[in-house]
C-alpha cells in the first residue's frame, strides 16, 4: 500500500472522530458508500482531490491538513520556489504540486498538475469554479458531453460542479496550472 494514502486515511479517521462524525454520516456528506469511504480511511484506495475537498469542508479544516498533517500558517504572503510546492503523487491520472500550501484561509487553491496520455479520462466534480492554464504539451479538456483540445497558452474556466477531466494527448505528458476557487 502507498504510505501517503495510509497517512491521509489515518488523518481522516482521527479528524472525523474528533468531530464526532460517524462513518455513515461522513460517507453521506461525501456522496459515496460507507464501504468506499471506509476504504479511504484504511488507505486501501486512491483518492481524488475532489474527495479530499469534500472531506475538508465537512471536517472544517484546510485540505492541506488532510494531505500533509500540517496546518497552513501564513496569512499575508507566501512564496513557493520552483519545485518546492507540496507534492501529491498519486496512483491515478494526475500528479499535483500545491503552490500555496503554507497560506491559511485561502479563497483559491493553486496547483501545478501533470498528466500523461491515457486511454480514458478520469472525471471528477467538486464545489466552486476552476481555471486551467496549459503550460506545456497538449491537453484534451472534457466537461459534461463536450471536449476541447488545448495547446500551451490556452486557458479554460468552468463551473467545477460539472463532471470534468483533463487528459494529455500526443506523445508526452501535459503540464498545467489549475486554480480551484472556493
Amino acid at each position: 500500500m502507498n504510505q501517503q494514502l495510509i497517512e491521509i486515511g489515518m488523518r481522516l479517521m482521527t479528524l472525523r472522530e474528533i468531530c464526532e462524525i460517524s462513518i455513515e454520516e461522513m460517507a453521506e456528506k461525501c456522496g459515496i458508500s460507507v464501504l468506499e469511504y471506509s476504504s479511504y480511511e484504511k488507505g486501501e484506495r486512491d483518492f481524488s482531490i475532489s474527495f479530499l475537498y469534500s472531506c475538508a469542508q465537512t471536517l472544517g479544516v484546510d485540505v492541506l491538513d488532510l494531505m500533509s498533517g500540517d496546518s497552513p500558517k501564513l496569512s499575508v504572503c507566501t512564496v513557493v520556489k520552483k519545485g518546492d510546492g507540496y507534492c501529491i503523487n498519486r496512483d491515478n491520472a494526475y500528479d499535483y504540486e500545491h503552490l500555496a500550501f503554507t497560506f491559511r484561509n485561502k479563497k483559491a487553491e493553486p496547483f501545478r498538475v501533470r498528466t500523461s496520455p491515457s486511454d480514458a479520462p478520469v472525471f471528477h466534480v467538486h464545489e466552486g469554479q476552476e481555471m486551467d492554464y496549459l503550460l506545456s504539451g497538449k491537453l484534451r479538456f472534457y466537461i459534461d458531453d463536450y471536449s476541447y483540445e488545448l495547446e500551451p497558452g490556452d486557458c479554460v474556466y468552468f463551473d467545477a460542479r460539472h463532471p470534468h477531466a483533463e487528459l494529455a494527448i500526443g506523445d508526452g505528458e501535459a503540464e498545467f496550472i489549475a486554480v480551484v476557487i472556493k
